[in-house]
């Protein structure tokens, strides 16, 4: 039996917490000092689970991070391992909605104290961190020969070096859902924001010929051009109509040669920080992950709003028991309802078929994280302290700058998939087992919540937040991100990009039925 002081093993939030977090692993017997009392651990608690700090009856709610984070399923006694065995959820109260009363000024630097990084100013003002040639596949039935295109253009960086790459943005849709239906709007919004993404210099479509989502319709409603040409349509080919495969792929393949020279001539430039667009998103979560790197995160958001810029969260089911700290800072009562109709209707969607609280995965668990609400307590802190100023659908563009919230899945390629349609030019991505996720045609940064699984996989992983459990200043590691952002939005390449991830994970939510 040893005895240790909490803050040397443990770590408690808030005061009105029901629960320490472990730093270590503490073994049945141990003594901790907390405050002027003493606990006695009565089982073997891994790092990253929760131990008892006070006797809790059943039924009663159980906090962490100052919240209710489920309710006791059986009676709690102090120095009592906390976990699917003895905790769940229940009902919120319903109460807990208060619009905007968290909401404060934003501290703003002065213009002459504004950041820039290295970007590429597109002819619609808009500003890229990434230069990349897209070849954007309307339905699943032209994904193989977009592949065969793009294959064409493996070695595109030894004529263009200042290409990235040439993309094949394909995906599983397009065909068998109701025409201009939710699922077919979602997927218009998605490919067009990908064809009019700031980190995509050119693109060309290619389609198969009968399918539900016609190209050229796609065009006329989202209002795609050729880029740097808004006076020109987009080329596009169709399969059936070139003649088949072959034919298809060498006019596709001649179009995109032409495109080269004129995306490679694009040449970064001093631009503010102002013009990052930032998605913020989390996979792979651990208990850490609430209190490193997901708060370290929200402190690099809350500096780069700070400077004009714009973070985004999303991840709605995910947010399922911590929506009403996102509605204490909408910006007026407009804000405040679309994120709740947006909740509603995930309730909705859901309902007969899955449930809201069907989360956390069986990994979080492992990582001690027991229920969805304190998972989505954890998650919430990601998006800093600012106001709410908008809410946007999946895939929307993102047309107001600040701290906003896009309605999205919590499954991560899903998520981001819809965050860079809407305009995102840089990713942070936060994982506590260890998510290898990456994406094009724009950049993400890995954030590890925990120094073990930081050196376990230190190839795929951008910045150790883990370091806050060892003494390091939060703020300190907010920094820390906030400058990897600058860099890497400059052209260094994060952890992914080396690795070469990010095609694969393309994947448009499909919101309905597949007919």
């Amino acid at each position: 039996m040893s005895t240790y002081a909490l803050t040397e093993r443990a770590i408690v939030l808030k005061p009105q917490d029901d629960v320490a977090v472990a730093k270590r692993e503490l073994a049945a017997g141990d003594v901790i000092e907390d405050g002027g009392g003493r606990i006695e651990v009565r089982q073997d608690i891994k790092p990253g689970h929760k131990v008892a700090r006070r006797a809790v009856k059943t039924g009663q709610p159980v906090r962490r991070y100052g919240q209710v984070i489920g309710f006791a399923t059986q009676d709690i006694a102090p120095g009592e391992h906390v976990h699917t065995q003895n905790l769940g959820i229940g009902e919120l109260s319903a109460d807990r909605y208060e619009i905007g009363v968290d909401v404060k000024p934003v501290d703003f630097y002065p213009p002459e104290k504004m950041r820039t990084f290295d970007g590429y100013r597109r002819d619609d003002g808009r500003v890229g961190t990434r230069n990349y040639v897209a070849i954007i596949s309307g339905v699943n039935c032209s994904a193989s020969v977009s592949q065969f295109v793009k294959d064409k253009f493996r070695d595109v960086q030894r004529d263009y070096p200042n290409i990235d790459g040439v993309l094949a943005v394909t995906h599983k849709s397009g065909c068998g859902t109701k025409l201009f239906g939710e699922d077919h709007l979602a997927l218009q919004r998605v490919l067009a924001g990908y064809a009019k993404h700031p980190n995509v210099a050119a693109y060309i479509l290619v389609g198969l010929g009968c399918e539900t989502n016609q190209a050229a319709v796609m065009v006329e409603r989202q209002r795609m051009a050729a880029p740097g040409h808004p006076e020109r349509k987009p080329f596009l080919v169709n399969i059936q109509e070139a003649g088949g495969i072959r034919k298809t792929v060498e006019r596709a393949a001649a179009e995109v040669a032409k495109l080269l020279p004129e995306a490679s001539a694009a040449r970064r430039s001093k631009q503010p920080i102002s013009e990052i667009t930032l998605a913020t998103n989390c996979g792979g979560s651990d208990a850490n992950s609430g209190m490193t790197a997901n708060p370290a995160l929200g402190w690099a958001v809350d500096e780069l709003v700070r400077y004009g810029g714009t973070g985004v969260l999303a991840e709605t089911p995910e947010i399922y028991g911590a929506e009403h700290l996102l509605i204490r800072r909408a910006i007026n009562e407009g804000v405040a309802k679309k994120l709740i109709d947006r909740y509603k209707w995930w309730e909705w969607y859901c309902r007969g078929i899955e449930a809201m609280d069907n989360n956390p995965a069986p990994g979080n668990k492992a990582g001690g994280i027991t229920t969805v609400f304190e998972k989505s307590l954890g998650g919430v802190t990601k998006g800093g302290t600012t106001p709410m100023m908008d809410v946007f659908l999946y895939g929307e563009a993102i047309t107001t700058r600040g701290f906003v919230f896009m309605d999205t899945p919590g499954h991560d390629p899903v998520s981001i998939t819809g965050l860079v349609a809407g305009g995102c030019n840089l990713i942070c991505f936060t994982t506590g087992r260890g998510s290898v996720f990456g994406c094009k045609p724009v950049p993400s940064i890995k954030l590890a919540t925990n120094s073990l699984m930081y050196r376990h996989m230190a190839e795929d992983m951008d910045i150790n937040c883990g370091v806050i459990l060892e003494g390091t200043p939060l703020p300190e590691v907010g920094r820390q991100i906030f400058e990897e952002m600058i860099a890497v939005a400059s052209g260094k390449k994060s952890k992914s990009e080396l690795s070469g991830v990010g095609e694969e994970e393309f994947a448009p939510w499909i919101i309905g039925p597949v007919m």
